[in-house]
């Protein structure tokens, strides 16, 4: 996806609970660095960036996010490519 439909994709998902609960993925919280937000995710297949089940390093959108979860929890996130720098712009615990 080109950066302008990264920005749309991230704007409609935090305007629209319906269409960010059917773009999230499921994944594990591995390490979250507070200070240098970021979180490490062992995630499943991320739709909307067509990314394959892997392990990486994401950056947050916003650090309060970091205050959801803890390593160890499963959990459904967003995520965008904001400029070539992989971003969660939503998690939460999974039910």
């Amino acid at each position: 996806m080109r950066v302008l439909e990264h920005i749309l994709l991230a704007a409609l998902v935090a305007a629209s609970p319906a269409y960010a609960a059917s773009h999230m993925a499921d994944g594990e919280v591995r390490k979250i660095d507070k200070e240098a937000k970021k979180i490490t995710l062992k995630h499943g297949p991320i739709r909307s960036l067509d990314m394959p089940p892997m392990t990486m390093v994401f950056h947050v959108a916003n650090v309060a996010l970091l205050d959801r979860v803890k390593p160890g929890d499963k959990v459904q996130f967003a995520a965008a490519n904001d400029g070539g720098k992989l971003t969660v712009t939503a998690i939460e615990p999974s039910k």
